[in-house]
């Protein structure tokens, strides 16, 4: 089925709910097709989190008591089973516990097609966890692309609800672990980049929305698109918690390790206290980073006419972190004393 084809239709498709209460956690992650080079961070599966099943009674919908979608399903049952017994704990717990990877294809476009009809939007957040869940096999990946389901999820970037928000970029995020799937999510990076700007520093949409930039920035393929976004980055590390900053600088270092994308990234507006993360007291995982960032950016070297220009704009990246007249260049050897061994091997590995 190619990317343009019809998710089958479902009678009444609000009884493929049921299906919701099989998204258990994401499961084994799955590296990209080709190589990664440099210092490019690898890209990390992310797991979505499972909001309970709904219990409200579902209006018309019948589900027949001792059919899969009864078993499986967070509504319950209309009307009395004539044979409970059919209904045993011992069979609802082995489907409840059955993992994304089992879910069918007509699982996949039944949820699709139910997305499309308009549920309300705690049935919208529930199918994009299981969607998402299920995007963590690869096969799921492929099968959701061919059924056009991309951007039938990544439509609900927009959508009023922010949990429906977090859950679509959680669903892409797993989803951009495909190379066939990123050429078709690129069209996206502006509006999640702009998720990013508009969301409350630390909150949960703005490493979701990070998160995917990772994957998306792994290759060079698609860094182009993010190139006007390195002062956004800048920015958050001196703002943001320790989470959103490692998240942060896992996007920079991926950018950094592109010769291609260095100057751009030099001649961005950096804060002149971004010098001041480079300290013993900053935490290990984001001290590492920041250096890997910046042994990334020394191995350019720029003309002397580059450079002369560059220090023109004392507000650039090149004069905060790497111009001879850097305070960088005094708070670097005093991290030599630093009692992590990968930390002093980073800070040695710039100096010489």
């Amino acid at each position: 089925m190619g990317d343009g084809s019809v998710v089958p239709k479902l009678g009444n498709m609000k009884a493929v709910l049921g299906i919701l209460a099989g998204a258990g956690a994401s499961y084994g992650l799955y590296k990209l097709v080709r190589g990664i080079g440099g210092n490019a961070e690898k890209k990390s599966r992310m797991k979505t989190e499972r909001s309970g099943p709904d219990t409200r009674a579902s209006g018309d919908v019948r589900l027949e008591p001792g059919t899969l979608m009864a078993k499986v399903s967070g509504f319950n049952v209309v009307g009395v089973p004539k044979n409970p017994s059919q209904v045993t704990v011992e069979a609802s717990k082995d489907i409840l516990t059955k993992s994304p990877g089992c879910l069918e294809p007509r699982h996949i476009g039944m949820l699709l097609s139910l997305l499309q009809s308009g549920p309300n939007t705690s049935e919208r957040s529930q199918v994009l966890i299981t969607l998402g869940n299920s995007a963590a096999f690869s096969v799921n990946q492929d099968l959701i692309r061919e059924f056009g389901g991309l951007h039938i999820i990544a439509g609900f970037l927009t959508d009023t609800s922010a949990d429906v928000r977090l859950q679509t970029l959680n669903a892409m995020n797993n989803l951009s672990m495909n190379i066939r799937n990123q050429e078709q999510l690129k069209v996206y990076i502006p509006r999640v980049l702009e998720m990013i700007d508009m969301s409350p520093v630390n909150s949960e949409l703005q490493l979701a929305a990070l998160r995917l930039l990772t994957n998306m920035s792994v290759t060079d393929e698609h860094q182009h698109l993010m190139r006007n976004s390195v002062i956004l980055f800048l920015s958050l590390l001196v703002v943001s918690n320790e989470v959103i900053q490692v998240q942060v600088l896992k996007v920079l270092v991926n950018l950094s390790s592109n010769p291609d994308m260095i100057e751009d990234i030099v001649q961005a507006q950096a804060p002149a206290s971004l010098v001041l993360l480079f300290d013993g007291c900053t935490s290990v995982s984001v001290l590492l980073r920041l250096l890997m960032f910046v042994g990334n950016l020394r191995a350019w070297t720029p003309s002397a006419q580059v450079a002369e220009a560059l220090r023109w704009r004392q507000d650039s990246l090149f004069c905060v972190l790497l111009d001879d007249s850097s305070q960088l260049h005094h708070r670097l050897p005093q991290l030599l004393s630093h009692p992590d061994g990968e930390v002093k091997a980073q800070v040695a590995r710039i100096l010489t």
